[in-house]
């Protein structure tokens, strides 16, 4: 008996660890998407990678939802750029139920359109996610940057 305990104990352990595993994978895998689409200068589709009710804020200011600031602080920012490059990129994942708690930690180079002039700051990003009908989305998202 102690046997089939010991033995239904590790594999639930290991189920509760491979999901674990895979929620790390999945929260990690829409950053990614979202800060693929930011270097390709083209967020087209983002807003499903975030929660209607969402909140952005930068660089001590609150932008509002992620629509807001998609239309009014993104995609006019985006167009004044030639490239956005990302480099010595982290991600650090906590999970905490139907919640994950992200930290990212990066370079980034911007060449704007204007006079070719080239950006580079140290940027860092701290994000909550829900998980609703078993799909991560971005709730809270904050980054700042310093040269």
């Amino acid at each position: 008996m102690k046997k089939i305990i010991i033995l239904v104990s590790g594999l639930l352990f290991n189920l509760v660890v491979f999901a674990q595993i895979k929620d790390v994978d999945a929260v990690k895998a829409i950053l990614k998407q979202y800060s693929d689409a930011v270097t390709k200068l083209d967020i087209t589709g983002t807003e499903k990678l975030f929660t209607p009710d969402s909140k952005i804020f930068e660089s001590g200011g609150s932008e509002g939802s992620y629509a807001h600031y998609m239309e009014h602080h993104l995609l006019p920012e985006l167009k004044q750029f030639v490239s956005f490059k990302f480099n010595d990129y982290k991600v650090e994942v906590q999970l905490d139920g139907n919640y994950a708690f992200a930290v990212e930690t990066y370079n980034y180079v911007i060449v704007t359109d204007k006079n070719k002039d080239e950006v580079k700051r140290k940027g860092i990003a701290t994000s909550v996610l829900k998980k609703s009908n078993n799909e991560w989305k971005i709730m809270i998202l904050h980054n700042s940057s310093r040269k």
